[in-house]
């Protein structure tokens, strides 16, 4: 009985443990994800009538496409990688997807860091609860900020590629005009984005039932009955 006891106690411990990681393993995967969608070259994808490039796939600072050459009578298609750069009339909604992506990478390893240290304060002797509370309300509240920048910055740039009117355009030497333009196709970064958004979110209430569960196991005394103990003393 006595070791049926101690095994539950250590299994309790150990869920109790695993379950103090959740916010942060939540936020290190959308981090993650967050600088993949912020190199990958899935933002828009237009599709062009022209015998020469047919497709061209956006990032946010790149642009790819295949572009048919003739070699000694054959014609080959080579992959071409074109920097996004001041050459190009970028627009409003594209550069708001820069910063605020960018933003959103940035403020993730705050926010890794700060719930390390709630972590390692909580398997303390005695731990400073007040301050492991602190370090999961910045936590929270960072990454709540960084899943709105993540929002933002796929929604707007979603919306306004496939049902509204984008600026963007290509400069003078871009092997196809904008005239071109077929079609326009749905690509991965909206849901991908949507997804982020959706993992740091849960981060965010990881963090908060943490700090719950932190109240109840150290319930803070009130101070009368503290002046009460020292003048029975």
């Amino acid at each position: 009985m006595d070791h049926l006891t101690i095994d539950t106690q250590r299994f309790t411990s150990e869920k109790d443990n695993i379950y103090k990681l959740n916010g942060f393993l939540i936020s290190l995967s959308a981090f993650v994800f967050e600088i993949l969608i912020a190199i990958c070259l899935c933002w828009r994808l237009w599709e062009f009538d022209n015998n020469v490039v047919q497709f061209v796939s956006f990032g946010l600072w790149e642009v790819y496409y295949l572009q048919e050459f003739n070699n000694s009578g054959t014609l080959t298609k080579m992959p071409v990688y074109t920097p996004i750069d001041s050459t190009w009339n970028i627009s409003t909604e594209f550069l708001y997807a820069q910063n605020l992506i960018i933003w959103a990478i940035f403020m993730k390893p705050l926010v890794l860091v700060f719930s390390a240290m709630a972590i390692k304060l909580s398997f303390k002797n005695h731990p400073n609860v007040m301050m492991q509370i602190y370090c999961y309300k910045i936590s929270a509240l960072i990454l709540s900020v960084s899943s709105v920048f993540t929002f933002v910055s796929v929604t707007w740039n979603h919306m306004v590629d496939l049902y509204g009117q984008t600026t963007l355009d290509f400069p003078s030497d871009f092997p196809v005009k904008k005239e071109d333009l077929r079609s326009k196709h749905l690509t991965a970064a909206f849901p991908v984005g949507l997804l982020i958004s959706t993992m740091s979110l849960l981060g965010v209430l990881m963090f908060l039932s943490e700090i719950n569960y932190v109240k109840l196991e150290n319930p803070v005394k009130p101070k009368c009955d503290s002046k009460m103990a020292l003048l029975e003393a």
